[in-house]
This record gives structure tokens, sequence and C-alpha cells, in this order.
């Protein structure tokens, strides 16, 4: 196997599939990368139990030429030191020279680096997945959709259901749910001509939060095939391949407040940048909690209290209060992280007493749900 390629491809395509790559691998080949050439161009894979990415650079596009000299092969390299040397390599190009005893030479102007390999015959072949059963959605609106939700997945492995974010497609809906049991995020959109429908499909935060890094902003669209146990991700240069969690996502939508007795609608880095003040002196182990009281029909007060530090309280004008007087104790934490979710100026908070969940929406879309549970303090 021999090739020739541009430094800076190489380099984008290895940290992608580096996401992939545990250094505490079970089987002790996929804590290597897999390489692989072939006339079209080179591809990148790495792996671990739960996701698995593929970087594809074409060895000509739009007539620039990014790899040439091509002799067809496949190696793994052990991707503890790989990604470091390209890194530091002086040129813009690398020469690639694979011999039959597996030892791979990486050359770019003076410098050279030999390197023991792999065969790739060991390397485990991952699952294909029919496209047949796949849709498409822009880029831009996937990463805005994890981003609002997948902060809210739980950290604690005791219901590991809820460590995924639940995603639902009916009548061309698509709905993406996270909780944690104490707050709850959803967003939901419109995807364009797709008779595909699927229930109780639940993606891990943590192979979301990875794939959010990695789709490239300019291109346009990500195509998502689903299957029993898998969910793909492909664009033109990435194949992005994540296990489901098992198990049934609770039925989240009776959580969700039918009425509402108090609602406040308010600017959204305000009452940020007051919760925010507030939580520094909420005490830690009460959970960063947070007052908020209303007081008339425009303005509400943000309180906190610490006995063994001091206390803090401010008054922010809101556009308006309708309802019932309310005081509510919440973690100052959920309410900042819901609040940064939401890319509005203006929100509507809905209040059904004390001891009730409460929902924050956008004055100007219905598609986005951040819901919180209060504190009971006495």
């Amino acid at each position: 196997m021999k090739f020739t390629i541009k430094r800076d491809l190489l380099m984008a395509a290895v940290q992608n599939v580096m996401k992939a790559i545990s250094s505490r691998a079970v089987i002790p080949i996929l804590s290597g990368m897999k390489i692989e050439a072939s006339i079209h161009g080179i591809k990148l894979t790495g792996s671990d139990s739960d996701i698995s990415i593929e970087s594809f650079i074409p060895s000509e596009e739009n007539g620039n030429v990014n790899v040439e000299n091509i002799e067809p092969g496949s190696i793994v390299l052990q991707a503890k030191y790989f990604p470091d040397i390209v890194r530091k390599l002086p040129q813009d190009t690398v020469e690639f020279i694979v011999d039959d005893n597996h030892q791979v030479q990486i050359s770019s102007g003076k410098a050279e680096f030999t390197l023991v390999g792999q065969s790739a015959e060991e390397y485990p072949h991952l699952p294909r997945i029919e496209a047949d059963q796949s849709f498409e959605m822009p880029i831009p609106l996937i990463k805005n959709m994890i981003k609002q939700t997948v902060f809210a997945v739980s950290t604690m492995e005791t219901r590991p259901i809820l460590t995924g974010v639940n995603m639902h497609l009916e009548n061309n809906v698509l709905n993406f749910t996270a909780t944690d049991s104490h707050r709850l995020a959803m967003r939901k959109t419109t995807i364009e001509a797709t008779e595909v429908e699927f229930h109780n499909v639940v993606v891990p935060g943590k192979s979301l939060n990875e794939l959010s890094k990695i789709l490239d902003d300019a291109e346009e669209t990500v195509e998502i095939s689903v299957t029993n146990n898998q969910i793909l991700f492909r664009t033109k240069h990435l194949s992005f391949l994540s296990r489901l969690l098992d198990g049934n996502y609770p039925e989240t939508s009776r959580l969700i407040p039918e009425e509402k007795k108090t609602s406040i609608t308010v600017n959204t880095k305000e009452l940020l940048n007051t919760i925010d003040r507030a939580s520094l002196l909420a005490r830690e182990e009460r959970n960063n909690v947070v007052k908020l009281t209303t007081e008339g029909n425009s303005v509400v007060e943000i309180t906190s209290n610490s006995p063994e530090v001091g206390n803090v309280h401010e008054e922010i004008v809101v556009e308006s209060v309708e309802g019932e007087d309310l005081k509510i104790s919440f973690s100052s934490k959920y309410m900042m992280d819901a609040l940064k979710s939401i890319e509005y100026d203006e929100i509507t908070i809905d209040f059904t007493g004390a001891m009730r969940p409460f929902v924050l929406v956008p004055k100007e879309d219905d598609s986005i749900l951040q819901l919180i549970l209060p504190v009971r303090t006495y």
C-alpha cells in the first residue's frame, strides 16, 4: 500500500475518527485506526463498542487532487501516536509506504517515521445499514436539535435509558426528547417528503455530542438511517454509526402540564444573567437553589439565601405577569441550562403552582420546550 496525501485533509479526518477510538478498547485492535487506500481515495475508520466513525478523503474533488500515487491496500495504526505525528509533520504533503511486514513509513520533507502496523484483516467489519429506511435533514438543524436537548440527559447509569435522547418520527414530525427525571428538554421539527416512521429510538447522549462536533457545516444535509439496534448518520465524506440504547423510553408527554395558573413573559438574556448572579451565593448542598417571586404585573424578584455566606436579591422587570401570585424554588443550574439552549430573545414561562413542574417556551416558537421540576424548600 502506498499514497501521497495533503496533510491538512489527513489531519481533519484523523481528528474526526479519533472521537470513536478508546485507549481502553475491549478488543485490542480497536485502539488503532484503520486506513484503507483505493483508487477512489483514502478511508479512515475508528470504533469502540458504542460508536464507529468513517471519514473519506476522495482522491480528486472539484478539480483538486487530494491523494496521488495510490497503490491500494489497508493497515491498522496505533492511534496513540499517529495523530501527533501527522500534526507535527513539516510539509504540506505526507507520503505513506506500507511494506509486506506491516511496517509503515510516514515521510514529509526531511522527517521520516516508521511505525509498526497491524493487519487490517483482524479489524472487525462494521455493520452495514440499508438506506431504504432513511431520511435527510439539514446539518444546522440537527446540530441545533442536539444542542437544545442533549444537556438534559441523565449522567447516572442507574437508569441507562435516560442517558440517551429519544427520537420519534411520525407523520413527518421528528421529535427529540431528553430527561434526567428532574427536567425535560424537547424539540420538534417537520421533515420534508419522508414515509419513514419510528418510535422509541434512543441514541446515547455521548454519541450525539460527538456527532455534533464532527458534522461539517460546509455540507448541507445528513442522511439518517435507523435499524433495530443501530443508527447511521451519513454525509458525503463521513459515516457515523452509533448503537441504540435498549429498553423503553418513559412516556414523557404526560409530564407536560395542560393548564397554567401563572404566566411570565421575559427577556431570555436578562433572566439568565439575573439567575447567574443569584446562583453565586446558592448553597452547593441545596442544589444551587434560587427562588422566584412574582410582584405585581411587571416585576419578578429573584433571591438566593445561604446562611453561612449571605443572600442576594434582585428585581427584574418583565414584559408581563398573568394569573395568580407565585413563589417557587428551583435549581439555578437547570434553569440556566434551559435558558442557554433557547436561542430566542423572549420566552414565556408557565407555572401551575409552587410544587408542580413549570414549562419554558420561546414566545415566537412552540417547537422548543423546556420543563423543570421545582425544589421543595422549608
